[in-house]
């Protein structure tokens, strides 16, 4: 395994694995690595002969009352991980690589960022679609691997590549959970036992969904209703927002008759999480 942290040393391994006929894998990350992360690299080991992960923490997706300087950065142990994941490359560059003075040129989505998480964080999914297509260009994978826990971010995604023309296929992996249901991410670290335990509301508000939308009901507003009112029983959690949108879209459905993402995010004390789920209507 080979860790660069310049542009063009990334591309000379990358060139070097082209030239020897490889497919090239790319799981693009912030670090703070876990067992979701690794599922991305497993799923790109099996159909990849090269896989490169990035770990950059990127400065133009958080707001300004966000966690950037809290976010954590545990280089040492992501290397480890991955070393032992048997990944070709990672790529660790620093901001000024990525970010040089007079940086000026930004790649914006304007449809799929609008709703859900593009209302209440204003200029994160430029911030990421910016860095993403900065690093497709310097990586260039075939495939790139994106976790479904980020379901909206990961349909940006594909979208810039079709509309972009990269040649890059964005592959969408199912989301990894804790043993009690809980979603991985790297902002549990932040959570107090009690909160680590009001935050299983998440997933839990999900399950009564889906279990709703199972037995025939429709009513998006009712479901919606009935997920608050379940969520905010728990006394450290605020509500961001929670939405029943069509699945490929992503805009709001009264009703539902087609396949649907049910998206939530919400504070538990001062951390905010998000979750999903994708269900199917019943069928008559």
């Amino acid at each position: 395994m080979k860790v660069v942290k310049d542009i063009s040393e990334a591309r000379a391994e990358i060139k070097k694995a082209r030239t020897a006929g490889k497919i090239v894998g790319f799981i693009p990350t912030m670090g703070a690595l876990h067992a979701g992360h690794i599922s991305l690299v497993e799923a790109a080991k099996k159909q990849c002969d090269f896989v490169a992960v990035s770990i950059f923490v990127n400065p133009a997706q958080f707001g300004p009352d966000e966690d950037f300087k809290k976010y954590p950065r545990v280089f040492k142990s992501d290397e480890k991980l991955l070393q032992k994941e048997k990944v070709d490359l990672i790529f660790y560059p620093s901001a000024s690589q990525m970010y040089p003075d007079n940086f000026s040129t930004y790649v914006e989505e304007a449809l799929l960022s609008k709703p859900l998480c593009g209302l209440s964080r204003p200029g994160h999914f430029r911030g990421v679609c910016t860095i993403v297509a900065k690093l497709f260009n310097i990586i260039t994978p075939d495939i790139a691997y994106f976790g479904q826990k980020d379901y909206q971010q990961a349909m940006i995604i594909k979208r810039m590549a079709e509309d972009l023309n990269f040649s890059t296929i964005v592959k969408i992996c199912p989301i990894v959970r804790e043993s009690d249901g809980l979603a991985m991410s790297s902002r549990n670290v932040y959570l107090n036992p009690a909160e680590r335990k009001d935050a299983l509301v998440l997933a839990e508000a999900l399950k009564l969904a889906e279990k709703s939308i199972k037995e025939g009901q429709t009513d998006a507003v009712k479901i919606i209703e009935e997920m608050y009112g379940f969520i905010l029983s728990k006394k450290t959690a605020r509500i961001d927002y929670v939405e029943i949108v069509d699945a490929k879209t992503l805009q709001e459905v009264e009703e539902i008759k087609q396949k649907v993402l049910i998206a939530l995010a919400v504070y538990i004390g001062k951390t905010r999480l998000i979750d999903n789920v994708v269900v199917h209507a019943k069928s008559n």
